[in-house]
């Protein structure tokens, strides 16, 4: 038993440090591809290409002097990066491995209470922080985060129907010989865009604006905490990536398909910050409880109606 636990926790560390090591990389591919979309090279200077990039602005932003407000409310100011970035990376103990880890019977149901405390650390980050830049930023985020979860909940309940099971296992046996990508396009589009708003991407990024909130609700963090609420954010994308491949592709983690996968919408991701500019705040609103809701809502119900039709059918 005891051995049993060490090797889950050498496990569990293992996988830690390779979603770092990928988040530090998914900034350096950002990097790399946003320069492409406006004709420049991007980092290339440091190692061949510019690989060792990430692991240098990592060092710089560490080894940075923290300065902290004077007024600020200094534990929460301290402990709400440390808090996002634990929030983003429990997230990962409920992929779909075979040999178990911690995957279990509720892991949609646990991915949803995970991300909705993730508001906390951006509404005590902007809080403490005692700036009105940061506290508007912060505000913003919250009322964001709050409208497209309402969405992404619904949608992630349809499959929950569909399935009979909160466990995302379940999802990938399903789509053993069929992806559901075929039969559910418009719905993978409302999920990938209700992710791109959930972490706050472009053109959904609303918790800063240059022009009224400077930096938004991390404006008074500097060096480590800086550091920390970013690589929160990015090991969000990869996680939503990761999750959008096992509802609609069903990708089984032992193959590399699954891993190019992940890759792509990542990608995506980065290609949409490119490539669209930043919505209008009251018409992110609108389409959050206008649009994104009624249809999400419309599904649910299908969906429902569906499978009391094939169990009916059965019996």
């Amino acid at each position: 038993m005891f051995n049993e636990l060490l090797l889950l926790l050498f496990i569990s560390l293992l996988l830690l440090i390779f979603v770092m090591v990928g988040v530090a990389f998914l900034t350096l591919l950002e990097r790399k591809i946003l320069g492409y979309i406006h004709i420049r090279s991007g980092p290339n200077s440091v190692g061949i290409l510019g690989i060792l990039q990430p692991f240098s602005d990592a060092i710089k932003l560490f080894i940075k002097e923290q300065s902290f407000p004077y007024i600020s409310n200094y534990f929460s100011y301290y402990m709400s990066p440390i808090f996002s970035l634990f929030l983003s990376l429990i997230l990962w103990l409920i992929i779909p491995y075979y040999s178990g880890m911690y995957s279990f019977e509720l892991g949609i149901l646990y991915f949803l209470c995970c991300t909705s405390l993730g508001v906390y650390s951006v509404m005590i980050a902007g809080w403490s922080s005692n700036s009105n830049y940061s506290l508007l930023g912060g505000l913003r985020s919250v009322a964001q985060t709050i409208s497209y979860e309402v969405s992404l909940a619904l949608i992630l309940l349809s499959f929950v129907f569909l399935v009979g099971s909160y466990n995302l296992m379940d999802l990938y046996n399903y789509q053993f010989y069929f992806w559901f990508i075929w039969i559910f396009l418009p719905l993978s589009m409302l999920l990938f865009v209700s992710c791109l708003a959930e972490t706050n991407r472009t053109p959904f990024d609303f918790a800063e604006g240059e022009s009224e909130l400077v930096s938004g609700f991390n404006v008074e963090y500097s060096g480590g905490g800086f550091a920390l609420i970013f690589l929160a954010e990015y090991s969000s994308i990869l996680f939503m990536s990761l999750l959008l491949c096992v509802i609609f592709f069903g990708c089984d983690l032992n193959t590399f398909f699954f891993y190019i996968s992940v890759v792509i919408i990542s990608f995506l991701y980065i290609w949409v910050r490119g490539t669209l500019p930043r919505f209008r705040y009251d018409k992110l609103m609108y389409l959050a409880w206008s649009s994104f809701l009624p249809l999400s809502l419309n599904y649910l119900l299908f969906f429902l109606g569906f499978k009391i039709f094939l169990l009916s059918f059965v019996m």
